[in-house]
């Protein structure tokens, strides 16, 4: 069974299906409905989804995701598209708060041709995050503006009522009934982010299925003592 939770237990790939709005609805109906010539800037603190939206929404044809890791040439195309290059339909970037200089001056460059093509055929999407609100961001007052120009939406993170009841409609969907002490146990050991707890869900299925048993928290403390890469969880040295 090693093996089947090696391949089971990596979290599922970010999409705005798999995201669990809570609080954030109207940021989530907004980025499901974005049309050419918008731009939203998305800011919470980690464990809001920020990254899982920038994901989901650059894992399509004509998306580029760019973040702190991407070069300063891939933020120069971005920005300056030379006539020869594709360009992107949409661009999200990441992480606003951790860009040096080179790569901001970009960002502002994009925001500037964001604006002069928002009206034409070659529109595009612009989606930036950040761990702060616009006013808030130590970075150039001009780009500090600029992040405000459209939309601009506070992502929450969810509550553990909130995550208790997504857990439990998920396996509900699958129609799996999880015992209260194995909800509470998940969500006391294991790694908060939803696409984990979501990953942790399926491998429960699977594990249940192959050992016949049904999903209590025996089999919980049975399935992560054979998980071969603990450092995927936050803990369980102590299964009391």
């Amino acid at each position: 069974m090693k093996q089947l939770l090696l391949d089971v237990l990596a979290a599922p790939a970010p999409s705005l299906e798999n995201y669990v709005a809570g609080p954030n609805v109207e940021a989530l109906a907004t980025l499901r409905a974005l049309e050419p010539g918008r731009a939203v800037y998305l800011w919470g603190p980690a464990g809001c989804g920020r990254t899982h939206l920038l994901r989901a929404l650059s894992d399509r044809p004509g998306a580029v995701y760019l973040d702190s890791h991407s070069p300063v040439s891939a933020y120069r195309r971005a920005a300056q598209p030379e006539e020869s290059d594709v360009r992107p339909a949409l661009i999200a970037i990441d992480d606003l708060h951790l860009l040096d200089e080179p790569r901001l001056a970009c960002v502002f460059s994009l925001y500037n041709r964001w604006r002069e093509t928002s009206a034409t055929d070659i529109a595009l999407s612009l989606i930036v995050a950040g761990e702060r609100a616009p006013g808030q961001l130590e970075i150039r007052e001009d780009l500090r503006t600029r992040l405000g120009w459209d939309l601009v939406f506070r992502l929450e993170v969810l509550s553990d009522a909130e995550k208790t009841d997504a857990l439990i409609r998920q396996a509900a969907s699958r129609g799996l009934q999880l015992a209260p002490e194995v909800v509470n146990w998940i969500l006391t050991h294991y790694e908060r982010d939803m696409r984990q707890l979501a990953a942790l869900l399926d491998a429960l299925d699977r594990y249940s299925l192959a050992a016949k048993r049904p999903i209590t928290l025996p089999l919980l403390r049975a399935m992560l003592a054979e998980q071969p890469q603990p450092s995927t969880i936050q803990s369980y040295s102590s299964l009391s």
